[in-house]
């Protein structure tokens, strides 16, 4: 649960290109080719603070009435393939919160299943939406 308006929480995430605004893993991002941020296929390229790494992810959706947005990783230096996630916003009407969702689908494709799980779990999503909740809610 995020302490913020749900369009408040979507104004900042529903930009492809905003994640070094919100998540504190993310040195840099770019959209190639020069493609607006909220272009379905458009391919955002980002770099990690920790190590430099680099991902490249691609819009597949993108649903302002539903307040959710679907991508899948190009590439990573994270041991996934078939990478899709989707992240999704639901106004909490009491208290005019968000219940916020992201889930994704994957195969490990090296090291210990449960250990990427997590990792993913814990170091981008958790990560994540604790910073949002920072940033929106100003606490």
């Amino acid at each position: 649960v995020i302490d913020a308006p749900a369009d408040r929480v979507w104004a900042l995430v529903r930009d492809f290109n905003a994640l070094p605004k919100w998540h504190p893993a993310i040195a840099q991002s770019t959209i190639e080719g020069g493609l607006p941020s909220d272009q379905v296929g458009c391919v955002r390229r980002f770099t990690l603070r920790s190590d430099g790494g680099l991902l490249r992810e691609q819009l597949l959706a993108l649903s302002d009435l539903d307040r959710t947005c679907t991508y899948n990783i190009l590439i990573s230096p994270m041991p996934v393939a078939n990478y899709v996630a989707t992240l999704r916003f639901t106004p909490i009407t009491a208290g005019d919160k968000t219940f916020a969702e992201w889930w994704a689908e994957f195969d490990v494709t090296s090291g210990p299943e449960q250990a990427t799980t997590s990792d993913i779990g814990d170091n981008v999503f958790v990560v994540g939406f604790a910073s949002i909740n920072k940033l929106v809610s100003g606490k």
